[in-house]
């Protein structure tokens, strides 16, 4: 197929186009920065410059690539995570999610494409009531904290514009991603015990290794289908479990614990709920749909053999 990759250049993207690639695909690849332009190339992809909040460049450089399939990876995320600002660290990314959706879908709707493959989360975004695990049948945070709710909306954006836009299409809930190039930071807070399990450390993560990102991609890509979809690995975990393994895998002492009280102040209100209340996620609905299965069942051999050690890059081993 020719498929069309907005935002190829990112952790997810460039494991992505080579995959597919890989497996025969035609792929035209954008990038917002020309200088990334090269990357693409050396990875097998035709490369195109365009911004994604440029309807008209966005719509040109589909109507030229002729695409069967659109993949929406377009994120914009830079410098250290800033919790306390959450909406003004996403601004762009919602911005993405929102007005860029609509860029993708008005220019699928100009070329006649009818699949469109979108990529948005799962983690702090559930309702905090219920069980742990939650599948897709379960409701969305009806209040999140104001300063995730631009954040929010973007999601419900992305997630309702999609499917209801295209006969395929399809939205793809990652998890929190760890892998190479995906978990720097966080490995640095770990070692640096500036990570701490708030509370009891009850909140409920649900991990995705990043090359199980792109391999889930490419499974939604080819097979095609319609509904959102929760891509995870099988291993949801509250914080108290995860938190000290990763430490533990990584050669870092203990992490600390500190009340949820001196957690808000130190950190905010965000860090707090998202440790103490957040919801896991079933991937067992996108399993069955695409006969998907992770590479990196759970976090724990994750953590241990595929989070630091960075597997061969297409790009620096070609230059190489």
């Amino acid at each position: 197929m020719r498929i069309f990759v907005a935002g190829a250049t990112g952790t997810i993207g460039r494991r992505l186009v080579a995959r597919l690639v890989d497996r025969g695909h035609t792929v035209v690849a954008t990038t917002r920065t020309a200088d990334k332009a090269p990357d693409l190339l050396v990875l097998g992809a035709e490369p195109v410059v365009v911004d994604g909040l440029d309807a008209a460049g966005v719509g040109e450089a589909v109507a030229r690539a002729e695409p069967d399939v659109i993949v929406h990876q377009m994120t914009a995320l830079a410098g250290k995570a800033d919790l306390r600002r959450f909406d003004a660290w996403f601004a762009r990314t919602n911005a993405l999610r929102t007005a860029g959706t609509e860029n993708l879908l008005a220019a699928a709707a100009a070329a006649g494409v009818s699949r469109v493959v979108a990529q948005s989360y799962t983690g702090w975004t559930w309702a905090r009531t219920g069980g742990p695990v939650k599948t897709e049948d379960d409701p969305l945070d009806p209040e999140p904290l104001k300063w995730q709710r631009e954040t929010m909306a973007a999601i419900r954006f992305v997630e309702g514009a999609v499917p209801s836009a295209v006969a395929e299409g399809i939205v793809l809930r990652y998890g929190a991603f760890y892998g190479p190039g995906a978990s720097d930071e966080l490995v640095e807070l770990v070692r640096a015990r500036r990570l701490p399990v708030v509370g009891d450390g009850g909140g409920v993560w649900s991990f995705l290794h990043v090359d199980d990102a792109a391999s889930a991609t490419v499974a939604a890509v080819e097979q095609g289908g319609s509904g959102v979809y929760n891509v995870v690995d099988d291993d949801p975990a509250p914080v108290a479990v995860w938190l000290p393994y990763l430490a533990e895998a990584v050669g870092a002492k203990p992490p600390r614990h500190v009340p949820a009280w001196l957690a808000r102040l130190a950190a905010g209100a965000v860090t707090v709920r998202w440790m103490t209340e957040g919801r896991g996620a079933s991937n067992a609905r996108f399993k069955a749909a695409f006969d998907w299965e992770p590479a990196w069942p759970s976090w724990r051999e994750g953590f241990r053999q595929a989070l630091t050690e960075p597997v061969p890059d297409r790009v620096e081993a070609r230059r190489a």
